[in-house]
């Protein structure tokens, strides 16, 4: 049995007024990755908790953040070279939005702001080909929504990456590094009540960029398959601590 904690790596907080009404970042992946076997800890580095060794790692989640990878903050940088250690020890990783932007970039790929602008709402999203022999996407539909809100994204993928998942707008909204290494784009641990909170929030903005609050918030919807994919990360970490083969019937269940 390998360690038993996965870790939330917590690299922001939400809107004051979603927070009082639904959270935060941590709260949602924590219910978004479903009960797990394992221990859930909370490291929140933005306010300079210390990062555990790859090594005691299960698993390990970065979240979203309102923060720019492109700024390279200080606990930024540093977590981007934790990160590099944890694909080196072959520790299950999921990074979400934030997350998988500093993936890429940790591992030689390009993040900037995306030149068609902010994607945000519910949006559809297509499962590549390459994905039948992904252990986590191949048991997804086709197509599928998910929740999204970014103004950067990763421009250009690392070398050896296998892009996983995309959309008109973003290219590379699901890739992975290695074995065990995933990055999405989209926010599998939103509600639809926390996707439209975030269009509410961000109305004012939004109207000026010339897209419709009401048709925004009309199509936003809940996206279980996106859920799913979190969940079927939860259930990869189960299998590495307990050494159990990755078998695909394994991410059947809900």
């Amino acid at each position: 049995m390998k360690a038993g904690r996965i870790y939330i790596i917590k690299v922001g907080t939400t809107f004051p007024d979603t927070a009082k009404r639904f959270g935060d970042f941590d709260t949602w992946t924590a219910a978004a990755l479903g009960p797990v076997a394992a221990e859930i800890r909370v490291i929140d580095v933005e306010h300079g908790a210390p990062l555990p060794l790859a090594v005691d790692c299960a698993g390990v989640v970065v979240t979203g953040s309102h923060a720019m990878v492109t700024d390279e903050l200080s606990w930024s940088v540093k977590l981007e070279r934790w990160v590099l250690s944890l694909i080196a020890a072959h520790t299950p990783f999921w990074g979400i939005c934030y997350g998988h932007q500093l993936l890429a970039k940790a591992a030689g790929g390009k993040v900037g702001f995306h030149p068609k602008g902010k994607e945000i709402g519910t949006v559809e999203i297509k499962r590549l080909t390459v994905c039948e022999s992904d252990p986590l996407f191949q048991s997804l539909p086709d197509e599928f929504l998910a929740h999204v809100t970014h103004a950067q994204s990763v421009l250009s993928l690392p070398p050896n990456a296998i892009r996983l998942a995309a959309n008109i707008h973003e290219p590379n909204h699901a890739f992975r590094i290695g074995e065990c290494a995933w990055g999405v784009q989209f926010h599998p641990e939103y509600t639809a009540d926390i996707m439209s909170a975030y269009i509410e929030e961000q109305a004012n903005e939004l109207t000026m960029a010339g897209k419709n609050i009401s048709t925004l918030l009309k199509s936003v919807e809940e996206t279980p398959v996106a859920v799913k994919t979190l969940r079927n990360f939860a259930r990869f970490v189960e299998c590495r601590m307990a050494g159990e083969p990755v078998e695909t019937s394994t991410f059947n269940r809900n």
